[in-house]
């Protein structure tokens, strides 16, 4: 009986139509460096609300280099699996905050970085890393993309995905099962037990600090669109195409 309710709970959201993006007022002025041109846009939101998909459809629009935050866990491999198992990921401490902020920082001016590959079902640090070249845009995505303030200095536009948890938790549950291996039991019992709750205080009061704030129900073209004109709005690059505009 609860499966069917909380599966009536989710059909309803996705049938009702999506709100429309929150415009927040904007800084005066975007902070990127004039010299080097990086345009650094942080994605943020709970688990499974989007934001991974937005990154993509940007980064294909932009031609940016996407920054996933999932990169930055800390390597748990002096622990055994069933303690790794057990760790809490939905805290800020849960990531290499010192790490992360000194190769998106090398991004932002123009370095190549080697950044680190995660195994979510191993709960370590690959062995092989991953070479990212700068780009004009730069995309930060993951669940505390707007989190620590030294971060947000850094990002010229924030951007947060909300989504029902409902569906979240839907959406969590195929992606977890088929990519990392996980039962759907286990996913279930990590979602209460620590995804919602630890969204509830770290992720959610992020939305007031973003720019603007699109729904994860939406057409993923919409969001898309409302991102690049904001982008145009701020008149930059007049001479580089995004989204196929001048």
């Amino acid at each position: 009986m609860e499966g069917r309710e909380s599966t009536a709970r989710i059909l309803r959201f996705f049938n009702s139509p999506p709100p429309n993006p929150t415009r927040l007022p904007l800084p005066t002025r975007f902070p990127y460096d004039e010299d080097l041109g990086r345009f650094v846009i942080g994605i943020a939101g709970p688990s499974c609300a989007g934001k991974s998909e937005l990154a993509r459809r940007l980064a294909h629009k932009l031609g940016a280099r996407i920054l996933p935050l999932d990169c930055y866990y800390r390597d748990l491999s002096h622990l055994p699996l069933d303690e790794r198992c057990g760790m809490n990921f939905d805290v800020p401490e849960a990531l290499d905050v010192p790490l992360l902020i000194q190769q998106l920082s090398l991004l932002a001016e123009g370095c190549e970085i080697t950044r680190p590959v995660y195994d979510f079902r191993q709960h370590v640090r690959a062995p092989e890393p991953e070479r990212v070249v700068p780009a004009e845009f730069i995309i930060l995505e993951g669940l505390f993309a707007l989190y620590w303030e030294e971060v947000r200095r850094r990002l010229a536009l924030k951007v947060f995905v909300e989504a029902p948890p409902e569906v979240c938790l839907a959406r969590r549950l195929e992606r977890d099962v088929r990519e990392r291996g996980r039962t759907p039991e286990s996913v279930v019992e990590q979602y209460e037990r620590t995804v919602r709750p630890m969204a509830e205080r770290y992720i959610l009061p992020t939305r007031a600090l973003a720019d603007v704030v699109v729904s994860g129900l939406a057409p993923i073209e919409e969001s898309v669109a409302c991102v690049l004109e904001l982008i145009r709005e701020e008149g930059r690059r007049p001479h580089t195409r995004v989204g196929g505009v001048r």
